[in-house]
């Protein structure tokens, strides 16, 4: 029995990773592309460039949810204080929402998801174990850090979307909010200031996925 029970973690740890990139993904929230009535926000038909400009930046955001996912899971697998891993997981829960809306997103682009998914969240899972390991305050420091770097990952995107997909724009804004809400309940939880060089690190890992995922 008592070995099962510290097997537990790792089995529901290996359980959401298979959810994360192998199953479709179910959001608990309302899709933000459609209006109350559950009718679709009226856009303009995008035309063959848009269309593709579109599809690739929501797969980049799609991939980058999938790191998120990883990120938290492996953070919350090492995690110290219960209260700290609730935390995580629950942060997770958002942005599983946000991977089921770009999911959608995509869909409705005709396009699909990065081909290399099973990558990222495998390093970034590796990654969100790291910081957990120096403790519960350098792990939600990394979670401040991390929501920062996707909110200006965003705003970038809000400039690059075709001024027609309007559908896309309130997508992504909604997910910019949550980022923000994110990275202010874990600075409230307690998270420590990270080294300059540990931000710039994470700012080139997340470019070499942002780069890769807008075309694969």
């Amino acid at each position: 029995m008592g070995s099962e029970r510290l097997l537990d973690p790792f089995i529901a740890a290996a359980d959401r990773a298979l959810r994360a990139i192998a199953a479709p993904a179910h959001a608990s929230r309302p899709y933000p592309g459609r209006l109350g009535s559950g009718a679709p926000i009226l856009t303009p038909d995008l035309d063959d460039a848009q269309r593709r400009e579109s599809a690739a930046l929501m797969r980049v955001n799609h991939a980058g949810e999938v790191a998120a996912q990883a990120l938290y899971h492996g953070q919350a697998l090492v995690a110290r204080s219960p209260a700290i891993r609730e935390l995580l997981l629950k942060a997770a829960h958002e942005e599983a929402d946000h991977l089921g809306w770009c999911e959608q997103r995509l869909r409705e682009l005709q396009s699909g998801p990065s081909l290399l998914n099973p990558l990222w969240y495998a390093g970034s899972f590796a990654i969100g174990a790291m910081a957990a390991a120096f403790g519960d305050g350098a792990s939600l420091g990394f979670v401040a850090e991390t929501e920062r770097q996707v909110e200006g990952h965003l705003d970038e995107h809000l400039q690059r979307l075709p001024e027609a997909d309007v559908t896309s724009r309130v997508v992504v804004n909604a997910m910019r909010s949550d980022e923000i809400a994110h990275a202010a309940t874990a600075r409230a939880a307690g998270a420590i200031e990270l080294p300059g060089f540990i931000a710039g690190l994470m700012r080139g890992t997340a470019k070499v996925m942002t780069r890769t995922a807008y075309w694969f």
